[in-house]
């Protein structure tokens, strides 16, 4: 531990990144000796194991955020947690929102891996040559996040877990393309 004194500007600085509370700033900074990044870092990972934790808990509050892009390709989706209160705060609705444009975006054909049957892996193995291409294709949680791409949807997920407190379930999405279902007009004729 460092005698390091921390001030209450870098422990506002560090929960307006984080969003953690005051004491676990103030401790991430104390055991980085004020050193906001590390400290950062810290309550990321702790965040991160706090989401592993909560992963088992029912989540059957939420929302279902919709996002239309240029009146032409929509998504709806429904993101669950584990009360009502958490689901009408603004860093819910902002993950709902960005989930729903990522799905808009990147036409995502899966939640998890783990909805992908044998006979559509056989396809997708065709599609694509290879299962990680396939995966980070057309799985949800396994893309990466269109406003950064460093970032997987399903690490951003955990993330919120971490910020939030609770259980976060991307329960389901549809996309919706104008056209898309429809034969070419040159196979029309």
């Amino acid at each position: 531990m460092s005698s390091t004194t921390i001030s209450a500007a870098q422990v506002k600085e560090l929960r307006d990144l984080t969003g953690a509370g005051i004491m676990e700033c103030k401790r991430a900074l104390t055991e980085t000796g004020g050193d906001v990044k590390k400290a950062e870092a810290i309550i990321v990972q702790q965040g991160l194991a706090k989401a592993d934790k909560k992963s088992g808990r029912s989540a059957s509050e939420g929302v279902i955020e919709p996002y239309v892009h240029g009146g032409r390709i929509g998504a709806l989706v429904e993101i669950n947690c584990e009360t009502d209160f958490v689901a009408r705060t603004e860093d819910f609705k902002a993950l709902a929102h960005d989930i729903a444009m990522q799905v808009a975006a990147m036409a995502p054909r899966y939640v998890t891996e783990d909805e992908i049957s044998e006979a559509d892996w056989a396809k997708l193995d065709e599609e694509f040559a290879d299962r990680k291409a396939a995966t980070a294709a057309v799985v949800l949680l396994e893309q990466p996040f269109i406003k950064d791409s460093k970032v997987k949807i399903g690490d951003l997920v955990r993330a919120s877990i971490g910020k939030l407190g609770e259980n976060i379930v991307v329960r389901r999405f549809a996309r919706f393309e104008v056209g898309a279902d429809l034969p070419a007009a040159s196979d029309a004729e």
